[in-house]
């Protein structure tokens, strides 16, 4: 019988911590409170060697004037990684973040792009990230393009899309066939379900594996040091990991 005794939080803290491996400096954007924790426990197991920014935060954030700053170090290469999501994703890796329908008389509205079609082609390692997946989210094509995912021949982008990471799954994705390729399925789903809640065409391996399950060590970490670190910015989602 799989053993699921953590939570998909917990598990997706312990993907995208292992995601991060390698990394500089880490930058995590508002309202991330997921990202923010598994930048955090990568920071604690190259102890403090990795440098994180969350912004909001008055404790990991050495910024004065966080979005400007946020540019800049993208601009000169500072920022290894960071994430970005969408009301809609499609297979191509153009994300919206404006709203649905015909623009601008959008059905739905939505925040808006801000900086993410700059830091999409600047940050190395951009990691989409959208707990949803469901046809809702995962689309053919996106009703409005805030930061597309790839880039006519000769434009300069040293970034771009490194994956997709869902509440059932991981995708990488290939810049030269410019598409996702599943990679792991969280313990619990199945391929047929990713399938089903997918509503763009994806690579898919002959054998897919499990995503890996958090290990005890990783457990203890996240319910101890990085629930207590996390909880300075998100008090509330800190209290949902396990004591």
């Amino acid at each position: 019988m799989m053993d699921l005794s953590y939570s998909r939080a917990e598990l997706l803290v312990a993907v995208i911590a292992r995601l991060l491996e390698g990394c500089r400096h880490v930058t995590v954007g508002a309202s991330s409170p997921i990202p923010g924790a598994a930048a955090l426990l990568r920071r604690e197991l190259t102890q403090g060697a990795m440098r994180v920014t969350i912004l909001g935060s008055n404790r990991y954030n050495a910024y004065t004037d966080g979005g400007v700053e946020t540019f800049d170090m993208a601009a000169q290469g500072r920022i290894d990684a960071f994430f970005l999501g969408g009301g809609q994703i499609d297979g191509q890796g153009n994300i919206n973040l404006v709203g649905t329908g015909t623009y601008p008389a959008s059905d739905v509205r939505w925040p808006g792009s801000f900086g993410s079609a700059y830091l999409y082609y600047l940050v190395p390692k951009v990691i989409l990230f959208r707990e949803e997946h469901t046809r809702r989210v995962l689309v053919p094509k996106v009703d409005f393009i805030s930061s597309p995912g790839v880039s006519a021949p000769g434009v300069y982008r040293p970034g771009g899309p490194y994956g997709l990471l869902t509440g059932l799954a991981w995708f990488a994705f290939d810049k030269q066939r410019q598409r996702f390729r599943l990679e792991s399925v969280h313990p619990g789903h199945s391929v047929e379900e990713i399938r089903d809640q997918t509503g763009f065409e994806f690579d898919c391996p002959d054998k897919v594996p499990y995503t890996r399950a958090p290990e005890p060590d990783i457990l203890a970490l996240i319910r101890g040091r990085i629930r207590n670190a996390i909880g300075e910015t998100y008090p509330r989602f800190a209290s949902t990991f396990a004591g």
